[in-house]
């Protein structure tokens, strides 16, 4: 009987240094579909849009990986307004850069 993810958990390939197959030790399919849809989500789109999001981004003290992750995310473009939101993102920025270091 498989194991269930936890609710955390999205399906996605082991991020540890694992040395045996690609999906770790999960199933194939589900790894499978997992790189095509991350793959769908993050393809080339037309310049305009990304220099739209770029400028939006820096406006709102975000990298643009962070302002478009958030809209694949939640679904919505992020505005002055979400300060709330906007902080904690930069809250996390922050933890990343320094947890290497732990």
């Amino acid at each position: 009987m498989a194991r269930r993810p936890t609710r955390s958990h999205n399906g996605g390939p082991p991020l540890d240094d694992y040395k045996g197959p690609a999906w770790g030790k999960g199933d194939a399919y589900r790894f499978v579909t997992w790189r095509a849809a991350h793959a769908k989500a993050w393809k080339s789109t037309s310049r305009e849009v990304m220099l739209m999001r770029q400028d939006k981004a820096e406006r709102l003290g975000l990298t643009y990986e962070e302002y478009t992750l958030e809209l694949l995310e939640r679904g919505r473009h992020l505005q002055v307004e979400d300060a709330d939101r906007i902080a904690e993102i930069r809250r996390a920025r922050k933890r990343r850069r320094f947890s290497h270091f732990d």
